[in-house]
């Protein structure tokens, strides 16, 4: 029945909404890291992130009809190898393998049972299990701390003796591994490395190594990948063929490497990406059905797809569904589970069968959806930016079925740049963008230069470039939707975290298109950034800005913290007290230098938080403290 009533007149920015700060923490659950199990594979396993308590990862298991939880508190499901972590359990039937993140330790945990400490506490952390189950041991990336905390971890392949905890190296040399993966006969080894000064999204390398009789690895073999080649998610099928994703073509595609080992074959070449950059560990974006038919999801312009690949053919068939974002998938006995979502859909567990029609949702991240008709649903846009680019956003327009706002006025417009840099943001339903949609504001989400997503050509557009190539694009944005008369051109609010916080500052330093700023743990200083970074992203800058030799230049151009008397608009900083990524005096430099000018800002640290914030009382407090800060700025509660 349609509603009669007439939708209140407020200013754009200052609607009332139903979506309050404390709806979006207590009802956005994190989910990741999707594996399979149990006697016969039907069984689904997936983390999920606590908010109430303290952000802990807990994992949860599908089995027959029903959702169990499986790591009570303290338990925390967490690896923080390479800072980021992510493969922190591995399961082996009845039995999960996961890695503490209080002590770092390896647990064991059958069914019913109270996790068993497998390893000792010390200086090592773990992730990206496989289980040598003809051995009795865990392979997996081990990252070794020593006493010296500013001194580099050693990253190593480690086997780890699962009844007595004994730890053997079994590869060594390089900067970072990942990736272990046993062949289904249990013969042979594959796995990836790279080293200083490239990322993994950069140039990796496969090896191929057998498995002695006892356990050691026979000599290593090359297979393909090198500095400027970037190898992910090597997988084996059934049948003992190696397959996996490389950047050859300048688009993540899958290869195969044949029965002989000596020849690589394309699968599907085409334009789009069957892989996602190795932030984290543990992704999975393909699987096999059987030796001939594999299951896949790939990318195409920002929407991820899902299809059925037959490798003989290379034929690909679309498998009917309903989202654009497809993070991870499994293939089990009969069917696909998915971590997946859309624009009115939020990231949800899902189960499609192989034999039936439709999708069964089996967990979803938001439990207490908005009403539909207050959902802002966004169009995918592009548009020109600097030197003949072309740019691409998600926009979300301001959305709430009992407001409106007054005749010729235009919304104030949040456009936000993702973290990364080298990321790629997605149209997932999320109740932070929903808060601010329904209260007037329009959210322009850009995918600029640099991201990923859209081939390595434009994933290199930032090579050299951070701080400029992904300002202008979200500048451009901006201007895009003032002409298109989307936007109030004089209420033009930029935000972003991380990485993304260096493209704000940015933005308010060097350009004049925004009026005011929020920066979430950002980068302000890129000299200080490589001081303290870890071990995981110390040579990034290389790639982003300048090798070393080069660099001190190119920071003291680049860095906001150099050019306060440039930056005159409003901001408010958020930023966790134990982030090891951006530590806190990056943002605390820059609200010193904004106060001393007179200029209005707003300093927000949070005890207990790191790089991200993950406790529902401090979500709460950000998104409540910006929008104050808005509104208070633009006079929002009066217009």
């Amino acid at each position: 029945m349609t509603s009669t009533v007439s939708p209140t007149i407020a200013a754009y920015g200052a609607w009332p909404s139903t979506i309050s700060a404390a709806r979006v923490a207590a009802g956005a659950t994190p989910m990741s890291s999707l594996m399979l199990g149990g006697s016969d594979g039907s069984d689904i396993f997936w983390l999920a992130g606590r908010a109430a308590e303290a952000g802990r990862n807990t994992l949860l298991r599908y089995h027959g009809a029903t959702t169990g939880e499986l790591t009570p508190a303290p338990f925390n499901v967490r690896s923080r190898v390479h800072e980021y972590g992510g493969g922190a359990y591995a399961v082996d039937g009845e039995m999960v393998y996961f890695s503490h993140f209080k002590d770092n330790c390896v647990y064991r945990m059958a069914a019913g049972e109270a996790p068993v400490a497998v390893t000792q506490a010390g200086k090592q952390r773990f992730a990206d299990f496989v289980v040598d189950r003809a051995r009795n041991r865990l392979i997996g990336v081990r990252e070794l701390h020593g006493e010296d905390e500013h001194a580099q971890p050693t990253n190593t392949l480690c086997a780890i003796d699962i009844a007595t905890g004994a730890e053997t190296v079994l590869v060594q040399g390089a900067d970072f591994y990942s990736s272990p993966r046993l062949s289904p006969d249990g013969r042979t080894l594959t796995w990836l490395s790279w080293d200083h000064p490239r990322m993994p999204w950069q140039g990796t390398t496969l090896w191929l190594a057998g498995v002695n009789a006892d356990g050691s690895l026979a000599a290593p073999v090359r297979i393909a990948g090198g500095e400027e080649e970037s190898i992910c998610q090597p997988e084996w099928s059934p049948d003992n063929l190696l397959h996996f994703v490389s950047d050859r073509s300048g688009w993540w595609n899958l290869y195969r490497l044949c029965a002989d080992r000596q020849r690589i074959e394309g699968l599907c070449p085409m334009e789009a990406e069957f892989a996602s950059p190795h932030w984290t560990f543990g992704n999975s974006m393909y699987g096999f059905r059987s030796a001939s038919e594999i299951i896949c999801t790939y990318i195409d312009k920002g929407v991820s797809r899902l299809a059925r690949l037959l490798p003989g053919s290379g034929k690909l068939e679309a498998i009917a569904n309903p989202y654009e974002e497809i993070r991870e998938l499994r293939v089990g006995p009969g069917y696909i589970a998915m971590l997946a979502g859309g624009p009115t859909i939020p990231m949800e567990l899902a189960r499609i069968d192989f034999t039936e029609e439709g999708v069964e949702i089996l967990a979803q991240s938001i439990e207490d959806l908005p009403d539909e008709a207050n959902l802002s649903v966004p169009t995918s846009i592009s548009y020109p930016s600097a030197n003949g680019r072309t740019s691409h956003a998600f926009y979300y327009p301001p959305r709430n079925r009992d407001v409106q706002a007054p005749a010729d006025s235009k919304p104030p417009v949040i456009v936000i740049s993702h973290g990364g840099p080298t990321g790629m943001t997605v149209n997932t339903l999320n109740l932070k963008t929903q808060y601010w949609t329904s209260r007037g504001f329009g959210v322009l989400d850009v995918n600029y230069g640099g991201s990923t997503g859209f081939g390595r050509a434009y994933r290199d557009l930032l090579k050299g470039q951070w701080g400029i190539v992904d300002v202008e694009d979200c500048v451009a944005g901006a201007q895009a939707l003032v002409e298109r008369g989307l936007a109030d051109g004089e209420r033009l609010i930029i935000r972003g975290g991380s990485a993304g916080g260096l493209t704000t500052l940015c933005a308010l330093t060097f350009h004049d298109v925004f009026k005011a700023g929020a920066s979430y743990y950002g980068v302000s200083d890129l000299k200080g950034l490589d001081q303290d970074s870890h071990k995981f992203e110390s040579h990034y800058n290389e790639y982003l800005i300048a090798p070393k030799a080069q660099a001190d230049a190119i920071y003291q151009q680049r860095s906001p913290i150099n050019h306060t008397n440039k930056l005159s608009r409003p901001m408010i900083f958020f930023q966790g007290l134990d982030d090891k990524v951006v530590p806190p005096q990056q943002s605390e430099m820059m609200v010193d230098a904004l106060k001393k000018r007179g200029i209005p800002v707003e300093y927000v640290p949070l005890e207990g938080e790191g790089h991200g914030f993950r406790k529902a009382e401090n979500i709460i407090r950000t998104l409540e403290a910006e929008l104050k800060f808005y509104q208070n700025i633009f006079g929002l509660n009066n217009a």
